[in-house]
């Protein structure tokens, strides 16, 4: 195949001028940018279905695990009346049975009452909603330019 008949010599790539070998073996600026854009943009596509594979694959494990959480406290709220009604038993082998009951159910409405005087401080403290020390930072700022460009 390499030999060359008289009339139509083929150049071999010995004999070829540096620049035409090179021309023809190298893209050009246009064909190189084309190629970077679609690669890129490939790239891009690429990355973007797998951190959504991923991020769906997490979410379906924090699912499960918010529902194991949420059956784990269902399960303890079951064992905390099972030991109120064993504080209540374990009472009436002193007092009567009505009054253990009763004296249960004010110690937990107690609890329950400074536990809410707890939450209402908690959330008081928690008002306006405006973050009131990055606003009077702010305008400890804007006080201050203003100054400066004054003076």
């Amino acid at each position: 195949m390499s030999e060359s008949s008289g009339s139509t010599a083929v150049p071999s790539p010995s004999t070829a001028s540096p620049s035409a070998a090179s021309s023809a073996a190298e893209p050009s600026s246009a064909e190189l940018i084309t190629r970077l854009t679609q690669q890129s943009t490939e790239l891009i596509r690429g990355e973007l279905k797998l951190a959504q594979a991923e991020m769906t694959e997490k979410a379906k494990h924090a699912g499960v695990g918010a529902g194991l959480f949420g059956g784990a406290g269902l399960i303890a709220l079951y064992g905390v009346g099972a030991l109120i009604a064993t504080i209540i038993l374990a009472l009436s082998l002193l007092i009567p049975g009505w009054l253990a009951a009763l004296i249960v159910t004010v110690v937990l409405f107690a609890i329950a009452g400074v536990v809410a005087l707890i939450g209402k401080k908690q959330v008081s403290q928690a008002t306006p909603a405006a973050p009131k020390q990055a606003i009077d930072g702010v305008k400890r700022d804007i006080d201050t330019v203003k100054g400066g460009t004054s003076a």
